[in-house]
């Protein structure tokens, strides 16, 4: 027989557990391309649809405006990275397009804690250029995806001035980056590819190795690390994915689909936050072992 009491610890186990599946929206329209958590659980979501960026409290359902800069004109924004041990909100702020010409974008360091502005407020040279998203990697620099300038740009610690760390025409299409076992890895968003960068002892980079893998991706978009796995975002296929890499061989793990173009990945803790741009919102799973 099993007690009433009991019963009731269970349920109350299971709905404290922060690797329970949760739910945070943004208002209407405001297209949260990309995700990040704050090391106190805090949930941040950038906005391709407005000049906001969101902050959600551990735990909330709904986020709040934590940053706006829409002083600074038609602005939006697509990558968001919050990096601890420095207090910064890294963030690509997208400028409006100018005139018969390309959009101009800007790679950005806010206050972790007050969503101040910082010390890096750097414009991306050349007429095509997208700052899409970042990694912090073991060196503590910051590297950065230039989606449209076809490189990956690298902010050392401290430094308010990023330099080129690889051009390749690879890297046309660009979008995710991350850095699973100290190892580079980046996809392409244009022509559905992963690849590995390779890093020689004094960091300087290799020609990007194809990786192949054992099912089709459309559209990979946002990509974490965590364990021993990559997790990745599918738009064009609305799903989101693990990767188990084995040599150069990637094995696709589908974990959700059906959704609502999903551009945003981030694993915090034992729950894996990933966002749906077209639902204006961030859902959680357990993190998969």
């Amino acid at each position: 027989m099993i007690r009433t009491a009991s019963i009731v610890a269970c349920l109350s186990a299971l709905l404290t557990s922060p690797a329970l599946a949760a739910t945070v929206t943004v208002p209407a329209k405001t297209a949260p391309e990309s995700i990040t958590a704050a090391p106190n659980g805090d949930l941040i979501l950038g906005s391709a649809g407005s000049a906001k960026i969101y902050r959600a409290k551990k735990g909330a359902a709904t986020a709040e405006v934590f940053i706006d800069a829409g002083s600074e004109g038609n602005v939006t924004f697509l990558g968001v990275l919050a990096d601890g041990p420095s207090n910064t909100l890294w963030a690509c702020q997208i400028g409006a397009s100018a005139p018969n010409g390309p959009r101009h974008t800007t790679l950005r360091s806010f206050d972790l804690a007050t969503g101040a502005p910082g010390k890096v407020h750097w414009d991306l040279p050349g007429e095509q250029n997208l700052c899409n998203d970042f990694v912090v990697g073991p060196d503590k620099a910051l590297y950065v995806s230039d989606t449209f300038g076809s490189k990956i740009w690298r902010l050392a610690p401290g430094a308010i001035t990023p330099e080129v760390w690889l051009e390749d025409r690879t890297l046309n299409g660009i979008d995710g980056i991350t850095f699973l076992g100290g190892v580079m890895y980046e996809n392409n968003v244009i022509f559905n590819k992963i690849y590995r960068v390779p890093m020689d002892a004094n960091g300087k980079a290799g020609r990007p190795v194809d990786i192949w893998t054992d099912k089709p991706i459309k559209g990979p978009d946002g990509m974490r690390a965590a364990g021993n796995k990559l997790f990745l975002t599918e738009n064009g296929a609305g799903k989101v994915d693990a990767l188990t890499i084995d040599g150069d061989t990637a094995h696709v793990t589908v974990l959700q689909q059906g959704l609502a173009t999903p551009t945003a990945i981030e694993p915090a803790g034992d729950t894996l936050w990933y966002g749906e741009r077209a639902a204006d919102r961030a859902l959680s799973m357990p993190l998969p072992k």
